[in-house]
C-alpha cells in the first residue's frame, strides 16, 4: 500500500512560516495536522484539513531536546482530530533543504505519542511529519499495534479552480 498525501499550497506556506517563529525557550516549535481519510485500495490519500500549532504556554522545559509540549498540547491536538473524525499528524520542522530526516528523539517521541491518538480515533491512521524548506517526510500508523508505513508521496496544491460565470469570478 502507497501513502500519499495532499495540501494546500498556501497552507503548507503558513505552517512552515509558524514552525520558524521563537519561541522563549524552546528550540524548536510544533504543530498538528488533521487529515481527511480515504481508502483507495492499493493507495491511501490524506487530505490535509487543517493546522493546529502548539501554544507558547504549552511548551515544556527540557534541555534534553528542541521542544517538549504537554499534556495541554496533546489534548488540544486530539481534540481537533475527533469531531469530525480525522487523521492526526504531528509536524515540525528541521530546516534546510531536501528531504529531512527524523532524529531519534522525534521516533522515541512517537513511540510514546502516537499511541494515545488512537484513543480518540481509533479507526483513523495517525502520524508523524517533519519538514524541510523544500520537502517532507513522513510515518503513518495504520494502527495502533502495527508499525509505521512511509508517507510516499507529499503534493502541495496551489492552483486555485476558478469558473468565470456570467460577471462574476467564483472561487
Amino acid at each position: 500500500m502507497t501513502v500519499h498525501l495532499k495540501i494546500d499550497g498556501r497552507l503548507l506556506d503558513d505552517v512552515r512560516k509558524d514552525l520558524h517563529r521563537p519561541h522563549p525557550f524552546a528550540h524548536e516549535r510544533v504543530g498538528f495536522f488533521t487529515a481527511g481519510v480515504a481508502d483507495l485500495g492499493d493507495r491511501l490519500l490524506l487530505t490535509i484539513r487543517g493546522y493546529t500549532p502548539v501554544a507558547d504556554e504549552d511548551y515544556e522545559v527540557d534541555r534534553k531536546v528542541g521542544a517538549k509540549i504537554g499534556s495541554a498540547a496533546m489534548r488540544k491536538a486530539v481534540q481537533s482530530a475527533y469531531r469530525p473524525a480525522a487523521a492526526l499528524l504531528h509536524v515540525h520542522t528541521h530546516g534546510g533543504r531536501g528531504k529531512p530526516d527524523f532524529s531519534w528523539v522525534d521516533l522515541n517521541s512517537a513511540d510514546d505519542f502516537v499511541p494515545g491518538f488512537f484513543e480518540t480515533t481509533p479507526r483513523m491512521p495517525h502520524g508523524l511529519l517533519v519538514l524541510s524548506n523544500d520537502a517532507a517526510h513522513g510515518l503513518l500508523w495504520l494502527a495502533n499495534d502495527r508499525a509505521p508505513v512511509a508517507i510516499d508521496q507529499f503534493q502541495r496544491i496551489d492552483a486555485p479552480l476558478q469558473r468565470e460565470w456570467g460577471s462574476h469570478v467564483l472561487a
